[in-house]
This record gives structure tokens, C-alpha cells and sequence, in this order.
């Protein structure tokens, strides 16, 4: 599966949002969309996820145009995670089932259970499946809303801000698990993040989000202190701690 942006331009009314935006995302490697508040991140992810339609451009899923595709071939190709999450009386195991959907004609299956408890085993989650969703932390919630992601079974995983409201210890707890995902099944995972640090430590390929456009695409090459200094319109060093990288303000700022 390859995901392809084509020429893409959206706007709400007469505000231009996105223009000609074009990149291609290959599976096995965790993509972080980059930029200041209104850069668009979170448009082109509900874009990338068929919420929203283009004004003109396409998103392609190989060769298909994403937009034409119906609603349940979509849920099995695309899995997203929005930044808010519903509460509500679901039991956490109930809640993954609806993750199940595109795959059931009736009723859930004993495979699709199978499936679900697999997942609640595998991100240690088990003990709450019993456990109404609107009595998670917030650490819980949004790795009960990961897992209802996975039990979807797709190759694309969106996540729009997802450790955006969680302390330091669930944050990296929710990124190993999206990283351990992406790799052992090949996904490709598009993130949109405010946090750069977090996103030089758990991403492999960045999409640096300004004024509408692209500012840069690519590996680790394009995190320099040129391009994030223009990106976030102040001056930044970058700095090594053993095998970590952190980007910092310069003093005096």
C-alpha cells in the first residue's frame, strides 16, 4: 500500500487552508505532520482520513482515488484516532468490537472477539475490558482508542495529536506502541504533533507544515535548525544527549 497526495488544496469557504500540497507516504515508517497552531496539520489529516473532501488535487490509496472509495472499504483500509475522544457508557470491550464493524454482516464473530482480546493482551489492557470508557484516566482512554484502531486491522494508522493530553510516562507508552505496531505490520502511520522532541525520538520521516504549503519533506535531514527556525518563526539550536536529539529556543528569545 502506498498513500500518494496529489496537487491537493482545501479551504473552508473563501479561506484558503491548503494549496498543491503534494507528498507519498510508504509504509513501515512513522510520519509527524509539524507546524504552529492553524498550519493545517489537522485538516490534512481529516483529509487524509476522507473525512473532508478537496477542493481540488486527490489523495490516492495506490492507484485508487481515496474520495470515491466507498465508506466500508475506507474503515478497512484507514484506522484514526482524533484528538478527542467520546466518553460514554461502552464497556472498553464493546468499544472494540465497533472497531470490528466493516468486517461484520450481522453480529461480531467468535474471530472478531479473538481478535479484539488480542489486542487488550497485547497492549496490556485486558484488566479493563469490563471497565465503561467514561471511568478510564486519560493515559487509559487513549490507549483504548489506539486499540480500537488496530483491532480494525488496517494498513494506514492517522492519529491526530494523540499524546497531546497525557503526562510524560503515557505519552511514551502510547508512542512505543505505535511505534512496535508500524513496524511489525508494515503501517503507515501519520501523526500529527506539537511536540517536536517527541517527534525526533519516535518518527522516522516529517512533514514540516507553513503557510499553507510544505514547507520541507523527508528524513531526519530536514529537522535542521534552518528549517525549524523558519517553521516556527524563532531561532533554535539543536543539541545531542547521548543518542537523543532535542531542539531548544535560543536564549535570550
Amino acid at each position: 500500500m502506498v498513500m500518494e497526495i496529489k496537487n491537493l488544496s482545501f479551504s473552508y469557504g473563501s479561506q484558503s487552508v491548503l494549496q498543491e500540497i503534494c507528498c507519498t507516504f510508504q509504509p513501515g515508517f512513522i510520519y509527524a505532520i509539524l507546524g504552529v497552531n492553524g498550519a493545517g496539520k489537522s485538516t490534512l489529516i481529516n483529509l487524509l482520513a476522507g473525512f473532508f473532501k478537496p477542493d481540488s488535487g486527490a489523495v490516492f490509496l495506490n492507484n485508487d482515488n481515496l474520495h470515491k472509495l466507498s465508506l466500508s472499504r475506507l474503515a478497512m483500509e484507514i484506522a484514526f484516532v482524533p484528538q478527542q475522544q467520546q466518553l460514554s457508557d461502552l464497556t472498553v470491550c464493546d468499544f472494540l468490537l465497533l472497531g470490528r464493524t466493516p468486517y461484520v454482516r450481522y453480529q461480531s464473530a467468535n474471530a472478531d472477539e479473538e481478535i479484539v482480546f488480542g489486542i487488550l493482551e497485547k497492549l496490556k489492557l485486558k484488566s479493563l475490558a469490563l471497565r465503561p470508557l467514561h471511568k478510564l484516566s486519560g493515559g487509559e482512554l487513549q490507549k483504548t482508542a489506539l486499540a480500537r484502531a488496530l483491532v480494525q486491522q488496517t494498513e494506514i494508522l492517522l492519529l491526530d495529536e494523540p499524546t497531546s493530553s497525557l503526562d510524560m510516562k503515557n505519552q511514551l507508552e502510547v508512542m512505543e506502541i505505535i511505534v512496535r505496531e508500524t513496524v511489525e505490520k508494515a503501517l503507515i502511520t501519520i501523526i500529527t504533533m506539537h511536540d517536536v522532541n517527541l517527534a525526533l525520538r519516535f518518527a522516522n520521516r516529517f512533514v514540516l507544515m507553513q503557510e499553507e504549503k510544505i514547507l520541507a519533506f523527508g528524513d531526519f535531514e530536514v529537522m535542521s535548525e534552518k528549517n525549524l527556525s523558519e517553521l516556527y518563526g524563532l531561532s533554535v539550536e539543536i543539541h545531542t544527549v547521548g543518542k537523543t536529539t532535542l531542539v531548544t529556543p535560543k536564549r535570550g528569545i
